[in-house]
């Protein structure tokens, strides 16, 4: 009998994430389905089956749960699996990045390489009602399945800023974007990450698609197919700066909060242009910086990532499941989660 999982989709950058392990899935020849939380935007395929109902869930039994953010409902049927949403990377001058925040509602965590897996350990060890299983990223799969060379007849500069406030550049790079777009020889395109909420801010630079031809916004990244038909990437502090390297993208950076060899940071925005300029050349010693500084991250490059994070699940229901010490209560967040779904069922 095939097994069946579920896919818990909060935020529109899920389906990128999941689709890789959904393949996985199918090619095992077992069931998958998506629950889509409100007000997430439904972006599914025909193919592609949606469960619209916590009942329907109830009915349904998946054994696993995966999740690429960072809440899941408790009360789903089958172990609860975290995914991530991105790689561990400090936006902020802390200890501890919000990466590692045990929130106590999964019994897997899927880390992706070094710079996520011993930090996970060392939780693990201390609390005992999780297991961590080195995973890679699923997202990443398709990234080395085959080569994405660009071949563009001008070049393409990704801008994509994190959410972060504080630490987002959208709004200090506007106007020397805009010179840029009228001055150089460059084709552009934008995208803004799901939790970015200035409507202002968003509206602003989709006016800019507006008024010039080489530019194009794109409300929301949609992982490879975004960043494989790039050049360059331009960006601040956000995780997506990995991705863009596995593909071997040269990054600029404003005002990153951990700068180092593998980005070509800068302070000063009258900079930008000089330094997208030196990223296109693609100079030997930083793409060697950028091989080094991504296998930290990802270390996994044979695209079984997804085949990893399946037999996780198999590992822990048969080792581990009902024999950890029990998740912290919770009570109150469970109580937001039932009061907002209507669903009082024990």
């Amino acid at each position: 009998m095939p097994k069946r999982y579920l896919f818990f989709v909060s935020l529109p950058y899920s389906y990128s994430i999941l689709r890789p392990l959904q393949q996985e899935i199918w090619k095992r020849g077992d069931e998958v389905a998506w629950f889509i939380e409100e007000p997430c935007e439904v972006l599914l395929n025909k193919d592609e089956k949606q469960l619209f109902s916590i009942q329907e869930v109830m009915d349904y039994q998946p054994i696993a749960v995966f999740a690429p953010g960072n809440h899941i409902y408790d009360f789903f049927p089958g172990v609860k699996v975290e995914v991530f949403h991105g790689y561990a990377m400090k936006k902020r001058i802390e200890k501890i990045d919000d990466h590692f925040t045990i929130r106590g509602w999964f019994d897997i965590y899927c880390t992706q390489g070094p710079s996520s897996t011993e930090y996970f350990k060392k939780l693990e060890k201390e609390k005992g009602f999780f297991k961590i299983y080195e995973t890679g990223w699923c997202k990443v799969d398709p990234f080395f399945s085959v080569e994405h060379k660009v071949e563009n007849e001008r070049p393409l500069i990704l801008y994509s800023p994190t959410f972060t406030k504080g630490i987002s550049s959208a709004e200090a790079l506007y106007g020397t974007l805009e010179k840029l777009m009228e001055t150089k020889n460059w084709n552009w395109l934008i995208t803004f990450h799901p939790k970015l909420d200035d409507a202002e801010l968003i509206e602003k630079y989709r006016a800019l698609a507006a008024k010039f031809p080489n530019v194009t916004f794109q409300r929301f990244n949609d992982g490879l197919e975004t960043l494989k038909k790039i050049d360059v990437m331009l960006c601040d502090s956000s995780s997506i700066i990995i991705e863009a390297m596995l593909l071997d993208k040269p990054v600029v950076t404003y005002r990153n909060t951990h700068p180092g060899k593998h980005l070509i940071d800068v302070l000063d925005k009258n900079e930008i242009g000089k330094a997208l300029e030196k990223a296109l050349k693609r100079p030997e010693n930083l793409i060697q910086e950028i091989h080094k500084y991504t296998l930290h991250h990802e270390a996994h490059r044979d695209g079984k990532n997804s085949e990893r994070v399946l037999l996780a699940v198999d590992d822990f229901i048969e080792k581990y499941q009902g024999k950890l010490k029990p998740k912290p209560l919770n009570l109150i967040r469970k109580l937001k989660l039932r009061w907002k779904t209507k669903y009082f069922k024990l």
